[in-house]
């Protein structure tokens, strides 16, 4: 009997093509209530700013409304970017969260932008900390402040007690993300569980998760290393739909790469009428290689490979694949389809 892995979702609540926000949210909350209904493990969202083809911007309030239309999966932010807010500010936010779902949220950090220089410029014009050698304190700050007991500022006048929440019985579990070696030395000295982004920078998983398990100290809060995978997926009936569902956002992220206007996600057929620059196309090509994009049987196996490749018991699974011309403007057809299919195959003991 296979030991069934746990699966998770990463959500970056994408906006096609003549689709609004309340619509692309409406089609998100249905997507995690059915991870939710077939056992997943936790649900996350990124943070991303003006970019048009991504409504996920604002993590503690998306994950308000998704643990509050959901019963037991866990909830939290892949992640929070954190040079571009006030550790405190955080801190509270995530202690209301895990005082309002107790023992349901997660509180990803990452240190990258999440932007363009412009919109970093204007989030962090609140004085936000934002030089790396900051993020390593500002992580402790954090972790300090939500614990029950708090943490204590010294001040020339005396020491002043402060606490994210006044009376906290529980704390969000934290998690560092991170796409360089940096964040495999830090999680790996403060003790945290980290997530490598091998849904968009698979090159240095291996060395990544590495140098993390190798220089791993046990904290109060974790003894050994922990850590997931994330792939990104498209899984349909066929492959050859899998493939056309993947597409869309193929095409968008070779566009990102090569430094060219985002717009909303296309559909399948817009997709299959774009013609892209050759450079894209070879991108694209790659991205084929390195997604699950299949039938599900195969996908299942694949990811059951990569897993048992990484030493992972839990995969986060990044669906991508867009929808057909007339699909219902407010649901994502294609991605509630890939986590049915997944959790078939998956989410049982063989």
């Amino acid at each position: 009997m296979t030991t069934p892995l746990r699966l998770s979702v990463l959500d970056l609540i994408p906006v096609r093509q003549n689709q609004s926000t309340s619509q692309a949210l409406t089609a998100s909350i249905a997507l995690a209530q059915l991870a939710d209904a077939l056992g997943f493990e936790r649900y996350w969202v990124a943070e991303h700013h003006n970019m048009p083809s991504v409504a996920s911007t604002n993590p503690p309030v998306l994950i308000g409304i998704l643990a509050a239309n959901t019963q037991r999966i866990r909830v939290g932010s892949g992640g929070v970017m954190l040079p571009n807010h006030a550790p405190l500010v955080i801190a509270e936010q995530f202690g209301l969260l895990e005082a309002a779902f107790p023992g349901r949220i997660d509180l990803g950090l990452g240190r990258a932008p999440g932007s363009d220089p412009v919109i970093t410029s204007l989030l962090r014009s609140s004085g936000a900390v934002s030089d790396v050698d900051a993020f390593p304190r500002n992580i402790g700050d954090i972790t300090a402040l939500l614990h029950p007991d708090g943490a204590t500022v010294k001040l020339t006048s005396g020491n002043y007690e402060l606490r994210a929440t006044p009376a906290a019985t529980g704390i969000p579990e934290v998690w560092l993300l991170g796409s360089s070696e940096f964040s495999a030395h830090l999680a790996a000295a403060q003790g945290l569980p980290y997530v490598f982004a091998n849904h968009f920078s698979g090159d240095s998983t291996t060395h990544a998760l590495n140098v993390y398990r190798r220089e791993f100290t046990p904290s109060e809060n974790l003894a050994a290393p922990r850590t997931f995978l994330t792939l990104n997926a498209s899984v349909a009936d066929t492959k050859e739909e899998a493939t056309a569902l993947a597409l869309p956002q193929m095409q968008l992220m070779a566009r990102l790469r090569s430094g060219q206007p985002l717009g909303p996600v296309a559909t399948v057929e817009e997709a299959a009428a774009t013609v892209m620059t050759p450079a894209q196309s070879e991108m694209i090509e790659r991205m084929s290689a390195n997604w699950i994009v299949d039938e599900p049987v195969n996908a299942a196996a694949r990811i059951r490979s990569l897993a048992a490749e990484f030493g992972v018991d839990e995969v986060m699974l990044q669906p991508v694949g867009s929808a057909h011309a007339g699909a219902s403007i407010d649901a994502s057809p294609a991605r509630l389809r890939t986590l049915e299919l997944l959790a078939e195959q998956l989410l049982a003991a063989e």
